[in-house]
């Protein structure tokens, strides 16, 4: 094998699953994510957390951001007897022990004392490392190995990592873009191009599309509030506790407090059915709370537009009209209330594809009642819950669901969303690739179903015509 040299144990058979090993020399290398790999990504026979591959050499875990396609075998590495460190960005090492904690808690163990053992071993593995800093990871004769982590503006904390090593005399650097942030994201600074990249690992996940416009998205989600409000219905929205949900309590607040500026002479009369001031925005999801918790914290890596509504007094992820329920009792309590009283509402609750976590009840309770709306905000995968609901949109005659082995009827409105995508499209994509001030001499592509890496890759090509370009383009596997 040659050195400096890659190899994939997840990451290339979908979007699900990103884990790649840079090997720097026989007995040395560097892992960049440790991810789960969900659904139809995930090979026939294998555990959903069996890890794969050997973990002697590994010199460190570098994380590019905390969702469990990215971080969930980690139980899994640490098993295998893995004790290097844990290193990831401020914001990440924040997030990654709430993550891990609420998947130990599902999948191995909620017994408190197994609970708080592990989230110590956690703790002591994570090295936080600021944002556009180097850090020396290997310094011996000849071999050094240094990375940096860059804003990648996927969600809080993510990175794109560079990693710059020196063998004897000749130098390279890798860069693993890790899932790049749509633009526009309302609470994170955007993306920029690395400086310098020999070999860029490239993320492919809408290799093949654009996105839609986002203008609108805040319109017809104000459009949607209106119409819970004039119907005395709730809107459901089931989202992920991490990224999405942030996004829209951001969005909500500012809708309200634009609201609030029309409607400044005072609210009008109790039971008013277009009344704006009295309406509830519900976060039910213990998980999104405290993500949104940390959030609040870290407001100093938000965007610029986000942290000046802090500076006018605002609190856009913890303001007045929103209630956070914790306890499974209260939480039956709401849904009960919801379903038998005519009060709007709107319910945000995990999970986003409906297969489980709080939203099924609300489901349950709803679905049948014309008054109320199910508002899809993320990717529904195909033989979800969510997808079965999201497709009686617009749809005629009699719609059913399977929730737990009993059929309900679908009355309710169904919308779907655009404009809520936490990746880059294909433009995106390609600016960050030929953002490069040298063109990368490889490009790696991962993280992408089979059609968008091959549509990205002959993107790329077409660049590459350019006497600047002489890069080539390779689909991993």
């Amino acid at each position: 094998m040659e050195f400096p040299s890659l190899s994939h144990h997840g990451g290339t058979r979908g979007v699900t699953g990103s884990c790649h090993q840079l090997h720097l020399a026989p007995s040395a290398s560097l892992l960049i994510d440790c991810g789960l790999e969900q659904g139809t990504d995930a090979a026939q026979g294998e555990t959903p957390a069996s890890l794969g591959f050997d973990v002697q050499g590994i010199e460190a875990l570098i994380i590019t951001h905390v969702h469990l396609d990215h971080v969930g075998r980690i139980p899994a590495l640490l098993a295998a007897g893995y004790r290097g460190p844990i290193l990831c960005s401020e914001p990440s090492a924040r997030l990654l022990p709430l993550v891990l904690e609420d998947a130990y808690k599902l999948s191995i163990s909620n017994e408190p004392a197994h609970v708080a053992r592990y989230l110590e071993f956690i703790h002591d593995l994570i090295v936080p490392l600021p944002f556009e800093q180097w850090h020396t990871l290997i310094e011996r004769p000849g071999l050094g190995c240094r990375i940096r982590l860059q804003r990648a503006g996927h969600l809080l904390g993510s990175a794109y990592v560079e990693c710059d090593m020196q063998h004897g005399q000749s130098n390279s650097r890798y860069v693993f873009s890790g899932d790049l942030g749509a633009c526009g994201n309302p609470l994170l600074r955007p993306v920029q191009p690395p400086e310098r990249a020999d070999v860029l690992v490239l993320e492919s996940t809408y290799g093949d599309r654009l996105h839609p416009h986002t203008g609108d998205r805040r319109q017809r989600l104000e459009e949607a509030i209106d119409r819970a409000l004039a119907d005395k219905g709730t809107l459901l929205i089931p989202a992920f506790s991490l990224g999405r949900t942030q996004e829209l309590l951001y969005e909500l607040e500012d809708i309200l407090y634009r609201k609030a500026l029309v409607d400044n002479a005072g609210p009008g009369p109790e039971g008013d059915p277009l009344d704006w001031s009295q309406l509830p925005i519900i976060l039910d999801s213990p998980l999104a709370q405290r993500i949104t918790g940390v959030y609040r914290e870290l407001h100093e890596y938000w965007n610029a537009e986000a942290r000046a509504r802090l500076a006018e007094g605002r609190n856009p992820l913890g303001f007045s009209q929103m209630i956070s329920v914790d306890t499974h009792a209260r939480h039956q309590q709401v849904v009960n209330y919801l379903k038998s009283t005519g009060r709007p509402a709107i319910v945000i609750a995990g999970n986003g594809m409906c297969s489980g976590g709080r939203i099924v009840n609300y489901l349950k309770a709803m679905l049948g009642d014309a008054r109320h709306e199910v508002m899809f905000v993320g990717y529904q995968a195909k033989g979800t819950p969510g997808a079965v609901i999201q497709a009686s949109e617009g749809a005629e005659g009699f719609v059913q669901i399977d929730l737990d082995g009993s059929l309900y009827d679908i009355n309710a409105k169904v919308l779907t969303l655009g404009g809520y995508s936490g990746h880059a499209d294909q433009m995106g994509l390609l600016a960050f690739a030929t953002g490069v001030a040298k063109a990368p001499a490889t490009v790696v592509l991962v993280h992408g179903a089979a059609h968008a890496k091959e549509v990205l890759a002959g993107e790329l090509k077409r660049h590459m015509r350019s006497p600047q370009w002489p890069t080539q383009v390779l689909i991993a596997t």
